[in-house]
């Protein structure tokens, strides 16, 4: 089952085949509810036929939060990016500590959705997307479905200093979630995260993981992020990133990012 969000209101589909239902409920409804799966499975039963319309990006009043170095490539790539600033050690110590880093990321006005452009920084040279498999988390703390999150990153003003690290995450048009969210557990280890950047009718770069290279479990996240927080109307964690470009590349306007997260969809943002 998926639910996306769109111009005329809250849609969900039993699967990719069958007809899209439109709900009679609110986006946030679902992020309130103590099982926001049993609220979509009670409607959508009798609930009329539609149109799948112009799908917005799935969020209304929820926050997007992020986790990092949750992978070994991202804690490599982190500790070279701030060799000169000294902080290639933090990197390694937070990948093997108890408490992860989570970082806040985002609200929904600098959300793009999917279709939507993401943007780059104006004070930054080298920018790239991070494609992350992103949780939805009800108002109790509870994972009800995931959705393809870009966390994009510019990592020259991250690298200068990590205590520079907001002003390399969180700007407008920093984040793109979508196209939906399917509802559910997160898949498992074996579900492919696949990155492909496309730039004047070619491919620029490519790559893939799995979710087995995730070092931490999805709910040991949500745990420490509801650690002495409260959402009251849900939240959003990007789980971090195996796919990191190298030194030699960075986004470009008019590039096309395409994510794709095995079961869970597809995100395709051009780059403003």
């Amino acid at each position: 089952m998926k639910v996306f969000r769109t111009r005329g209101g809250v849609i969900a589909r039993e699967s990719d085949e069958a007809a899209p239902r439109a709900l009679p409920v609110a986006w946030d409804d679902l992020f309130r509810a103590d099982d926001p799966t049993a609220l979509v499975r009670e409607h959508v039963a009798r609930a009329p036929q539609t149109k799948l319309d112009e799908l917005l990006a799935p969020i209304v009043s929820q926050e997007v939060w992020a986790a990092g170095v949750t992978y070994y490539k991202s804690r490599d790539a982190r500790m070279e990016e701030s060799k000169s600033a000294a902080g290639g050690d933090f990197y390694a110590r937070v990948y093997e500590a108890d408490r992860p880093e989570l970082f806040f990321k985002s609200t929904a006005h600098r959300v793009a959705g999917p279709g939507a452009r993401v943007r780059l920084r104006a004070d930054a040279r080298w920018n790239v997307p991070e494609p992350e498999l992103t949780l939805a988390v009800n108002a109790a703390g509870r994972i009800f479905g995931v959705t393809v999150g870009n966390d994009m990153s510019s990592r020259d003003i991250e690298g200068e200093n990590p205590l520079y690290l907001p002003q390399a995450k969180v700007y407008d048009g920093s984040c793109a979630l979508g196209p939906g969210i399917l509802l559910g557990d997160p898949p498992g280890p074996d579900a492919a995260i696949r990155l492909e950047i496309a730039r004047g009718g070619r491919v620029a770069f490519a790559g893939e993981t799995t979710l087995a290279q995730l070092k931490r479990k999805p709910a040991e996240l949500v745990g420490w992020l509801f650690r002495d927080q409260t959402f009251p109307s849900g939240v959003f964690l990007m789980t971090g990133t195996g796919i990191v470009p190298g030194a030699d590349f960075t986004l470009a306007s008019g590039d096309e990012i395409r994510i794709d997260i095995d079961g869970v969809g597809r995100l395709v943002n051009g780059v403003a």
